[in-house]
């Protein structure tokens, strides 16, 4: 490899780094941790699901060269998001903090919302965000270096009946992510968001699965096939779509990159 090649991939790896991942046990969170340890960051694996956060943790012990800490993590809960930063600050300097943890809710217009729903989607998507934003910027402000990437939607600009508390939650989550991103700045910390499109992951199948957890397959077909039609690149997202996109973001290859929501959609906004 010349030189420049060689400079070129340490722009993209995040060799002897420290990577704080929520939401770690599925989805873009659980791939995302994987791109991370691939990369050669040592990885610490936040998520309320304990046994599934266990099963990734060893997946990525178990690589050549990886390293992985599972911290079962409630995000709604700031005491706990505290004490995850405080365990992988006792380990390293923290690098890298992805706010990945969030959840949906059966559609439902507006008027129709109930309050737990309204409650539950705000404490997870909005205030966990703002919980591991926080207590990454308070230890990495000192350090004069980091890069926090938190996890927004397509929805929080796109209008999607049904969906508004979702909205809700994601537009204040691209909100903060600029606002946070101006404070902490001149201090050498970055702080971006990554708004996905359709991506197939766990979030999106109770619009086809049963109550048994068994999948109606003609209606999976069916959104699948509509998703994408809807997509410039006529297709719909895979997590590893976006945990590449995350990467860039939590690597040297963005550092002059902040405040900024990369819109990974597929190219469904230009419809």
């Amino acid at each position: 490899m010349t030189m420049a090649t060689n400079q070129q991939s340490a722009a993209y790896a995040l060799t002897g780094k420290l990577a704080v991942v929520t939401g770690a046990a599925s989805g873009i969170g659980r791939e995302a941790a994987r791109v991370f340890a691939r990369a050669g960051a040592r990885v610490v694996l936040a998520d309320r699901n304990a046994a599934a956060l266990a099963e990734i943790a060893a997946e990525l012990g178990a690589e050549p060269g990886g390293a992985a800490m599972a911290i079962p993590t409630d995000v709604a809960d700031r005491t706990q998001v505290e004490r995850l930063a405080d365990a992988a600050r006792a380990i390293a300097p923290i690098d890298v903090w992805l706010n990945a943890a969030g959840v949906a809710a059966a559609p439902a217009l507006l008027v129709d919302v109930d309050e737990a729903t309204l409650d539950r989607l705000i404490a997870i998507n909005l205030k966990g965000v703002f919980f591991g934003s926080a207590a990454a910027a308070r230890r990495m402000v000192p350090e004069g270096r980091g890069s926090i990437i938190n996890i927004s939607s397509q929805g929080a600009e796109s209008p999607a009946p049904g969906l508004a508390v979702y909205s809700l939650t994601k537009a204040g989550v691209n909100a903060l992510t600029r606002t946070l991103a101006a404070e902490v700045g001149a201090a050498g910390v970055r702080v971006n968001a990554v708004a996905p499109g359709f991506i197939d992951t766990p979030m999106v199948s109770y619009r086809f699965t049963r109550e048994d957890g068994s999948v109606i397959e003609d209606a999976k077909q069916e959104l699948f096939a509509a998703r994408a039609a809807n997509a410039a690149l006529g297709r719909i997202g895979q997590p590893i779509d976006i945990a590449r996109v995350i990467l860039f973001l939590a690597a040297d290859a963005s550092g002059f990159v902040t405040g900024e929501t990369l819109r990974a959609n597929g190219g469904a906004d230009m419809r």
